[in-house]
């Protein structure tokens, strides 16, 4: 039941207060219902300078521009913290520019994005960020920040840049277990080494853990004997090639007592080795995609299994139970893309060959759509919803001014309709590709507004922002515990 904020009833939305006679006020939501990670209560939400100055009762709006939200959830905007755009791979480039797909992310309720910009051998951190940052400065449609992937350590240079790169806001960095043939891999040697050095200058290591040597035996094996279709993808990386290297990564986090953020994790086992390891108050983090949440490695059987080719792949049905049931009882922390699009012609590369198939598919703008309709439906709670998909991550990840409904954040707001019902189409889509694996999925519920620190940006099915808004966001070092 919806708790009505008022002045007899406690309310724990810190944030509750009134406007202070005659301050200036831009904006303000009326008459919705709040809902955040902790608390769904019906108040209006006070915006000044893209700020949230106020959030209460009958808020006064002499002045101001008034939005009526009677009957909608206003929520906080979501924080995808998995994308790679415009990233080289496989061949191309992913489909969607920073342009693109933070325009996606906007009419999708997300308000900040998190890339990947890869590092290459000779290349410092520094080198790999300002090459991003120019192009976000003038393409990014809302807020955007950092993981830097780390593939070669420059002879001990990127251990000594860390330091600088965590006092200029970036304070993640990932590592691939994985592609040892593009030249992405490292080793446990290398791994452990970033590990240490992230613990000690307050970063974090973000890690994609798959077996690569289990990887190529299997891949050699099937292509002797003829077999290449998408099918063969997943079955060259099941459960097992993912739950060793999982395993893996826990046991040196363990050992050295350094944080450790596992990216799209997809099978039961490794999972359940994440989470026993958090209950041992191990600095673990469990990320998992809506795609896992959704689709099984059935997929891969269909004509058009190459669509859904991405790594690690969908797994077998009891891996996505496993993944249910860690959202509902707390062992993921959150849920985020792994955005990373091809187009039609580039998937069909691989029609005869899987190995020959980009490796990727679109997700930011469904992410938040989707788990909140599975809020909807009564498969989580809009809190739990919420938690995952900008609370945890704000959290997680140092964004200070993100992730809630309260005085001082960012006004970073998604107005929610929960009688809409939206079937996904690439027609009705707001990215640079040409199809969707979440064509034809039918959703309960859809944002429609998104505004980014006061700004709206997507305005029921339309975007209405603009390339350049987007701010880079200088991460604090993140209060994890």
């Amino acid at each position: 039941m919806y708790r009505r904020c008022n002045g007899t009833t406690k309310c724990s939305i810190k944030s509750r207060r009134p406007i202070r006679q005659g301050a200036h006020v831009d904006l303000i939501i009326k008459n919705g219902t709040v809902v955040t990670a902790s608390d769904t209560v019906k108040a209006d939400v006070g915006i000044r300078d893209g700020k949230i100055v106020a959030v209460g009762v009958d808020l006064a709006a002499e002045g101001a521009k008034v939005v009526d939200a009677s009957g909608k959830l206003v929520l906080p905007g979501a924080i995808d913290a998995h994308t790679h755009l415009a990233m080289p791979f496989g061949g191309t480039t992913s489909a969607d520019s920073y342009l693109a797909g933070t325009r996606a992310a906007a009419c999708g309720g997300v308000t900040t994005v998190f890339d990947y910009p890869m590092q290459r051998k000779g290349m410092s951190i520094q080198q790999v960020i300002d090459s991003k940052k120019a192009i976000c400065e003038q393409e990014a449609c809302v807020d955007y920040a950092y993981h830097c992937i780390i593939t070669d350590l420059n002879e001990g240079a990127i251990l000594e840049e860390m330091a600088a790169a965590v006092e200029s806001g970036i304070s993640s960095f990932k590592c691939f277990f994985v592609y040892k043939k593009e030249g992405m891999m490292v080793d446990d040697g290398t791994f452990v080494q970033l590990m240490l050095k992230a613990k000690e200058v307050g970063a974090m290591i973000n890690l994609h853990a798959e077996n690569p040597d289990l990887i190529d035996y299997n891949i050699e094996r099937f292509l002797a004997e003829g077999k290449t279709s998408a099918w063969y993808h997943y079955l060259s990386r099941p459960e097992y090639v993912e739950a060793e290297a999982d395993k893996r990564a826990v046991h040196w986090a363990k050992h050295f007592q350094a944080p450790l953020y596992l990216v799209h994790m997809a099978d039961e086992e490794g999972l359940e080795a994440a989470i026993e390891a958090k209950k041992d108050n191990s600095d673990i983090f469990i990320e998992t995609c809506p795609q896992y949440l959704e689709f099984t490695c059935d997929v891969y059987k269909r004509e058009d299994g190459r669509n859904f080719v991405c790594s690690p792949p969908m797994k077998a049905q009891q891996s996505q139970d496993a993944l249910w049931k860690a959202i509902k009882n707390g062992g993921i922390d959150v849920v985020a893309t792994d955005h990373c699009p091809f187009q039609s012609n580039e998937k069909d590369w691989g029609k005869d060959d899987f190995t020959k198939i980009p490796n990727g598919c679109a997700g930011v703008e469904n992410l938040y759509p989707y788990m909140l309709s599975a809020a909807n439906q009564g498969k989580i709670s809009f809190n739990k919803a919420i938690e995952l998909c900008s609370t945890n991550p704000a959290k997680i990840f140092g964004c200070a001014n993100k992730g809630s409904i309260a005085v001082g954040k960012d006004a970073d707001i998604v107005i929610y309709d929960p009688e809409i019902d939206f079937t996904i189409s690439v027609d009705n889509m707001h990215s640079d590709y040409d199809h969707t694996i979440w064509e034809g999925i039918q959703l309960k519920g859809y944002p429609i507004q998104t505004y980014s620190r006061g700004r709206l940006v997507y305005d029921h099915g339309d975007f209405v922002g603009e390339a350049g808004w987007g701010k880079f966001i200088k991460r604090e070092k993140a209060n994890r515990g």
